[in-house]
């Protein structure tokens, strides 16, 4: 029973380090972090942990073309539904290690909105300034809505994580040009909110910014965010 004990926790505890180690392993190019018959979106590069090499964030998406439907209402014609993910890479001596990713981005297109253009279509969809990866997604809709809105998210590596330090919302309405905004710092729990803004006229004195305190408490890893349903902040 001993014997039949000490195995059983041997083939546990080795199993373990092997999910570890496929978990943290490098690998020489970060394209071998890249699935067969996926494509990068998106490539930036910057330190993120402080060791002063140059860290990699990429968005990849798979190529299968029976997730491209076609779309015989309104908007466009073919929809892309193959899934997205977001891979963050540390340089290492040796190559790079994968640290942190999501699988919740948008699609280019979407069957219950097939007026919605990419979310990740604009050129700053994925950036990295200051040691912080932030994720922007814009949502404009070709039929069925004037509003306009960009989400951005921001993440700091902390405590061998990437946290959620901020969230930032603007709001556009094409045909009346009103414009809001509402940025969270989720280190500090404060809200800004400003309203009363116009797009078409320069009406900066006329805007109204408020401040508030968020009731919750928030502490988010990166792949606890749902890119797709965020749902709200408060």
């Amino acid at each position: 029973m001993k014997n039949k004990t000490e195995l059983i926790l041997f083939c546990a505890l080795t199993t373990c380090s092997a999910l570890v180690w496929a978990d943290t392993s490098t690998k020489a190019d970060y394209q071998s972090f890249i699935p067969k018959n996926w494509k990068v979106l998106s490539k930036v590069q910057g330190d993120l942990n402080g060791d002063k090499l140059t860290d990699l964030a990429l968005i990849i998406e798979n190529t299968d073309p029976k997730n491209i439907v076609t779309n015989e209402g309104l908007g466009n014609p073919q929809l892309n539904l193959n899934s997205r993910k977001l891979l963050i890479l540390f340089k290492a001596p040796q190559g790079y290690r994968l640290v942190a990713s999501n699988s919740t981005l948008p699609t280019e297109g979407d069957q219950e909105s097939p007026c919605l253009a990419d979310p990740l279509d604009e050129g700053d969809s994925l950036t990295i300034k200051n040691g912080l990866v932030k994720i922007n997604l814009h949502y404009w809709l070709s039929c069925g809505s004037w509003s306009v809105y960009s989400n951005a998210f921001t993440f700091r590596y902390q405590n061998q994580s990437f946290k959620l330090i901020g969230y930032d919302t603007d709001y556009f309405h094409r045909a009346s040009g009103e414009t809001s905004s509402k940025s969270i710092n989720f280190l500090t729990g404060k809200i800004k909110n400003t309203t009363g803004g116009s797009a078409f006229e320069n009406q900066d004195q006329a805007k109204q910014v408020s401040w508030s305190k968020l009731k919750n408490s928030y502490s988010l890893k990166l792949e606890q965010i749902n890119f797709k349903d965020y749902g709200e902040f408060e």
